[in-house]
This record gives structure tokens, sequence and C-alpha cells, in this order.
């Protein structure tokens, strides 16, 4: 039977065996800290290498389209396929995992990851081979997704296990952090490309170039997690807190309850993620007039602000608790969805605080989200558990955002792009009701 957590234990995400005294060798919880935030910025880079070339670059190069938003319409389509690989790839990669070791599952998770980002930088484009350029651009995106849903590892399990009771909250950011400084780094790089280059060259070759940096910051994430995945101080950890692959049907028939809530938990944030970076660029790039490179530079800067939020998210959850937190933040996106017309659609002011608002809201949201999916499952079904639901959190809340936002906004009005953020926001507030619900049901 499925240990039942408390609504404290959840709120602030201690698990039962937190904290206890044992001596972690060569797998201490900083040295477990710094490689997650490697294998998390590596992660993020490729993801945005992927989705700022979706707006700036694929709708013009692999889509044949009749007009320039049914081409974003159509690169977003292809962005999502992504999504819909990663729980096939948490389910094929656990098995290899199961079969194979650690290190194989990890090694062939990252080369598929990074094999097929570089793939996409050979690709010939439509007005050269037609519509098989599309057709492979999708075929690495779901690669991608496979490698992405593979690259779980049990490190982030791990850390939250071992960090200090009061201090959950803090050490739930390091795993999130990597979305600021991948963002960073990829919108640097394209930075630099779109100043230096002109537009011919940049959509000739140039765009290509982050698609080879992504494929050696892999090779290094490979083996700084490698050194640390495959120690003996790191196996013990592993096998004293159960944190072991688990058959999928296994997880389903004792914590299926907890995989379904806990997808919908992170769903204002996920949503908010999308909205705020591939959807926002894109609506500027096709209906504002704003230039794109500044506003690019402009999310940047707003990937930063996210930065710090997380990490005063970390000490706002210690104070108040993880769920409460969540909630207030969801109510405040909620508060937000409403005012994306008269920013996303109005002057360069309005784009200021767009970006500067809807980064902080998300770093304050995102900073604990993943903190909140694991800390729903027992031990020794939380390694799967917290990976597959992950997978599932993304899909529900965030693979087809992009998509859905542009498709109702060019449509129906800026306003419904706000609309779709709400739901998110309800979806986040209903599942925190229901688990509060069940935890003082079954105190």
């Amino acid at each position: 039977m499925a240990t039942v957590h408390t609504q404290t234990d959840f709120a602030k995400g201690v698990m039962p065996d937190a904290g206890s005294s044992y001596d972690m060798g060569d797998a201490s919880p900083g040295k477990i800290a710094v490689a997650i935030v490697i294998a998390r910025t590596v992660e993020f880079f490729d993801f945005f290498v992927y989705a700022i070339a979706s707006v700036l670059v694929f709708p013009t190069l692999f889509f044949n389209a009749p007009d320039p938003v049914t081409g974003m319409l159509y690169s977003f389509a292809v962005f999502s396929v992504a999504f819909l690989a990663r729980p096939l790839g948490s389910l094929l990669f656990n098995e290899i995992g199961r079969s194979f070791g650690r290190g194989v599952k990890l090694t062939a998770a990252l080369l598929m990851l990074g094999g097929s980002t570089i793939a996409v930088s050979f690709l010939p484009t439509y007005a050269q081979i037609g519509v098989l350029s599309t057709a492979l651009l999708a075929v690495f995106r779901f690669g991608q997704g496979l490698g992405l849903g593979g690259a779980w590892d049990g490190l982030v399990s791990l850390l939250a296990l071992n960090a200090p009771d009061n201090r959950r909250g803090w050490f739930a950011v390091f795993p999130q952090i990597g979305f600021t400084i991948g963002f960073c780094l990829a919108s640097g790089l394209f930075l630099f490309l779109l100043t230096s280059l002109s537009r011919e060259d940049f959509l000739e070759w140039g765009w290509r170039f982050p698609f080879f940096v992504a494929l050696a910051l892999n090779v290094v994430a490979l083996f700084a997690r490698l050194r640390l995945t495959i120690t003996p101080d790191f196996t013990r950890l592993l096998e004293r807190h159960e944190l072991q692959p688990q058959p999928l049907s296994r997880l389903f028939r004792v914590n299926a309850r907890e995989v379904i809530i806990g997808a919908f938990i992170p769903l204002a944030s996920f949503a908010l993620f999308h909205i705020v970076t591939v959807f926002a660029l894109g609506w500027t790039a096709l209906y504002t007039g704003y230039d794109t490179t500044r506003f690019l530079a402009l999310q940047l800067i707003g990937a930063a602000i996210a930065g710090g939020a997380m990490f005063l998210s970390g000490l706002i959850a210690d104070k108040i608790g993880r769920r409460t937190l969540l909630a207030i933040t969801a109510v405040l996106i909620g508060i937000f969805s409403l005012f994306i017309t008269s920013l996303l659609g109005g002057n360069e002011t309005g784009l200021f605080l767009f970006v500067f608002i809807g980064f902080g809201l998300l770093g304050l949201s995102f900073g604990q989200a993943g903190g909140a999916i694991a800390a729903r499952f027992s031990r020794e079904l939380r390694y799967t558990g917290a990976s597959f639901t992950t997978d599932i959190a993304w899909l529900v809340g965030a693979a087809f955002a992009p998509l859905v936002a542009l498709g109702l906004a060019s449509r129906y009005g800026l306003a419904f792009s706000g609309y779709y953020l709400l739901s998110g926001s309800v979806c986040t507030l209903i599942a925190l009701a229901v688990t509060r619900k069940l935890e003082t049901t079954n105190e």
C-alpha cells in the first residue's frame, strides 16, 4: 500500500526518511546539486535552442505555408511532438535501466537527445527536398523528446531526500535553475548571431551553429553525470532510499491517483512557461512590429529575473509551505492572464511589464513545481513516479501551449490566450484543493 503523507509533509516536501544521518561520501548534497544544475542547464539549452528556432527559423525554412501565421502554427505543432515522446522515452529507457544498468540508460538517452539535436542542424530545407524536410524535422524532434524522457537519473529525488528538513524549498530550486541558465545561454547565442550576421547568412547557415553547441554541451553533461551516478557512494544512496526504476504497471497499481493529481498541480506554472517564452516571441514577431532581436534581449533579462525569483521561492516555501506558495502564485498567474491583451498587445512599456512580471511569476511558481510533483510518492516509487508524472504534466500543461495560444489569439483575439492561461491556474488550484481534501480525509 502507498505511503500516505500528511498535509504538512506534502506542503513542505518532507519525506519519512529525509534528514537522517548518513555518510554520503563522494555523493554529497553539494556535488549532487552541481551535477543537477549542469544536467538541467544542458537540457534546457537544447530545449530553447529548438524553441527559438521554431519562431525565427523553421516557419520560413521547413514549411510550405500560405502565410506567416500558418507557418508558425505548423512549426509549433512540430514543437509539441517532443512532449508526446517524453512519456514514451521514460518508459523505454526505464526498461533499459532495469535491464542494463543506470550508466547504459543515461548514456543511451543523452546520445539520443544529442544525436537528434545535431541532426536538426544538418537538415536540408523545404526548398531543397520538399516535404521530406518537414517530416525529418518532426522525426528528430520526436527523438529529442525520447532522449529527454530517458535522461532522468534520480539526482533530483536524491537531493530532495537528503536536504535538511527546514531547507526543502531552497534545495528544490536547484533542479529548476537550469531553466534560467539554459535560456540565457540559448537566447544570448541567438542574439549574437542575429546581430553579427545578415538575415540571409543567418537563415542560410548561422541558425545551425547553436545546435552544434548543444551537442558539445551534451557530451560535457554526460561525463559530469556519469562521474557521479556510477560511483559506489551514489549507488548505495539510491539503494538506501529505494530510488530504483519500477515497472510502470506497478506505479499505476499503487499510485495512479498521485500520478493524475500530480500532473495537474504545476499546470499554471508550465502553461506560463511557454506563454512568456515561445508564444510571446512568436506573437511579437508576427503582430507587434517590435524588433524581434530586442524582444529576445528583453526575454533574456526576464530570465535573469526568473532566476532570482526562483531562489526567493525557496525561501518563501520554507516559511509558509510549498502548497501555499503554489496556490498564491496560481492566483497571481490567473490575474496576470487577464492583462495579457493590454500588456503584450500594447506599447513598449506594456511589453516590458509583460516580460518582467511574467518571468517573475514564472520563477516563483516554477521554482517549486518540480518538488511538488516528487513529494507525492513513497520512496520506492519516487524515482519512476516523479519522472513519469513530470512528463505527463509537461504534456498536459505545456506541450500545446504555444500552438493553442497562437491559434486562439490569431483567430479570436489576444484575450483568448489569456483565457487559456487562466484555465491552467484554475486546474492548479483545483488539484491543490483535492490533495488537501484527500490528505485531511486520510489523517
